[in-house]
């Protein structure tokens, strides 16, 4: 006996929204996902300007934010992963931004 295997393409995302701490994505299966916005601190700490400008990366297999250089893969967002970002690349990325929006007022 054989056994038929359905044919399955990975989801994609299709919607993206943030709230005051969380974010929400809708995928192209019907799934829905939200995360806390303090698992990805570039987010966080993004403009709202910034966090609507993102994109869909490698075939639909992750999320990119270009003004605050973040990728997200969906991958990691369904495995419950948070930013593998260290403190330390986090700070240095925080003072950079400190120091450009310092020089723009």
């Amino acid at each position: 006996m054989t056994i038929s295997a359905p044919e399955t393409k990975p989801a994609t995302a299709t919607q993206l929204t943030f709230g005051w701490d969380r974010f929400t994505l809708r995928f192209s299966d019907g799934r829905t996902l939200t995360v806390p916005l303090d698992w990805y601190p570039r987010l966080q700490n993004a403009s709202a300007r910034e966090r609507s400008d993102w994109r869909l990366v490698g075939d639909g297999a992750g999320l990119h934010w270009p003004g605050i250089e973040e990728d997200i893969s969906l991958q990691s967002l369904l495995a419950g992963r948070r930013s593998m970002e260290s403190e330390n690349s986090f700070a240095k990325w925080l003072a950079a931004r400190t120091k450009k929006a310092s020089k723009s007022a």
